[in-house]
């Protein structure tokens, strides 16, 4: 049995918010941090206080913690050297090797998210705008009564319309493909697998090799909790409109095309089941849109370029190990939506995500360095991920086709990263335990 009272609610469900605001938090003073921590977790819902009344709260709060904030937090250095050795570098050190590069280095990251000074995220969604402003104030409040807590930098979300799905910028429906945990009682959609042994997301509990290993210790700081991967993409809406309308002629060739760069058609539908022409009601039916495999139903790629983004961060049958890989996302959007005949306006636009899993270096970092950014994933030769993938205007984009495949060369950047980190998501109790570091036992 999963202990869903003592896991922060991130982790186990998804909120039906429109709204919401990251906070980027550093700590001065060790006292002050565990001050903020002591009032912020009585607002961190676990998951069973979410699924009890999802239905009436108005807002969501999640608090996660780099190495560094740990250690801020007055953590001994014997209990942080327990943790990964990825989690102590950081998303910084490891940029190379995730492919942050160019455009997408530290360098160029914004908000204080590449500085060691990070030490906290405050992750508020909220139902609306009104109840955003009023949970902002009172954090606003609480930050200014906490000696040496700071706020580096915040970013606000809001979904895109229309709000009757979740989608990006692009258009693309989100939200289709996520892995389901055994023990949670949910059933696993046509197509979606198995459900996963719970430690390969929530630490203190087997996963699919077998008891929990490694745990950070003590017990009580690492048991329930997680690891998040933070990435905030800029999407380049404008720029991906004028490539659609430089490589196709009719709006329906603008479509095929944006369709296969991602897999799906922007409904949802995935061109295996629909390889043709685009078929919103299979995109919205969850018992049928990810009801198939590529082995045998697209060997070649005709329907899904080997290549495609749906295809390489989920290669279903055709890899080793997918059990061992999978990763629970969430997140939302963040800037103005761009009206599809508006001119590109030069705000920000994107999607802020968290990668949750119980591994950085197995899950997110593999999906990073080999799937998203290799450039001869599945003999390929000169590909990347074309919408999450590192670009400079030197690669390639090949679309099987019979007779002629066709080849997109010089193939532009359409997102930017423009921040990152790694987060522990401690547990509910683990969140009490950290709070009351400095208090005489």
């Amino acid at each position: 049995m999963l202990a869903n009272e003592d896991i922060q609610h991130i982790l186990l469900t998804r909120t039906p918010a429109l709204t919401g605001r990251y906070e980027f938090l550093s700590f001065r003073n060790a006292a002050g941090g565990r001050a903020w921590l002591s009032a912020i977790r009585e607002k961190a819902q676990s998951a069973a206080e979410v699924m009890a009344s999802v239905e009436k709260d108005k807002r969501w709060v999640t608090v996660a913690f780099t190495w560094n904030g740990l250690r801020a937090l007055g953590v001994d250095e014997e209990s942080l050297a327990t943790f990964p050795e990825e989690f102590k570098q950081g998303m910084v050190a490891r940029a190379e090797m995730l492919g942050d590069t160019g455009e997408n280095h530290p360098d160029n990251w914004v908000g204080g998210l590449a500085s060691p000074d990070l030490h906290a995220i405050a992750i508020l969604f909220a139902r609306d705008a009104a109840e955003r402003a009023r949970c902002l104030t009172e954090h606003d409040q609480l930050v200014a009564v906490c000696e040496g807590v700071e706020v580096l930098s915040t970013l606000d979300l809001e979904a895109t319309p229309p709000f009757d799905y979740a989608h990006d910028h692009f258009g693309y429906r989100d939200r289709l493909s996520q892995p389901v945990i055994e023990g949670t009682g949910e059933v696993p959609t046509p197509g979606t697998g198995a459900p996963l042994k719970a430690g390969e997301f929530i630490l203190g509990y087997p996963d699919e090799d077998g008891p929990p290993a490694n745990l950070p210790q003590p017990e009580i700081l690492s048991r329930n909790g997680s690891y998040m991967a933070y990435r905030c993409l800029q999407e380049h809406v404008g720029r991906f409109r004028d490539f659609l309308r430089e490589h196709g002629k009719t709006h329906e060739e603008q479509e095929l095309i944006a369709a296969k760069l991602m897999g799906r058609w922007r409904s949802g539908a995935p061109l295996t089941l629909a390889p043709e022409k685009d078929d919103p009601a299979l995109g919205a039916d969850l018992q049928r849109n990810n009801d198939f495999n590529y082995k045998e139903m697209d060997p070649h790629g005709y329907a899904v370029p080997l290549g495609s983004h749906m295809r390489r961060m989920n290669p279903r049958d055709t890899a080793a190990n997918m059990n061992r890989r999978r990763m629970i996302r969430r997140g939302a959007t963040y800037g103005p939506h761009l009206p599809e005949d508006a001119p590109q306006d030069g705000v920000e636009r994107g999607i802020a995500a968290f990668v949750i899993c119980a591994s950085l270096i197995r899950q997110f970092e593999f999906a990073q360095n080999v799937w998203a950014n290799d450039r001869n994933f599945h003999e390929l030769g000169n590909e990347r991920d074309p919408i999450i993938g590192t670009q400079d205007g030197t690669l390639e984009y090949k679309i099987p086709k019979r007779p002629i495949r066709k080849k997109i060369t010089g193939l532009p950047a359409f997102t930017t990263v423009r921040g990152g980190a790694y987060f522990f998501l401690p547990g509910i109790k683990a969140l009490r335990y950290l709070a009351t570091l400095g208090d005489v036992r």
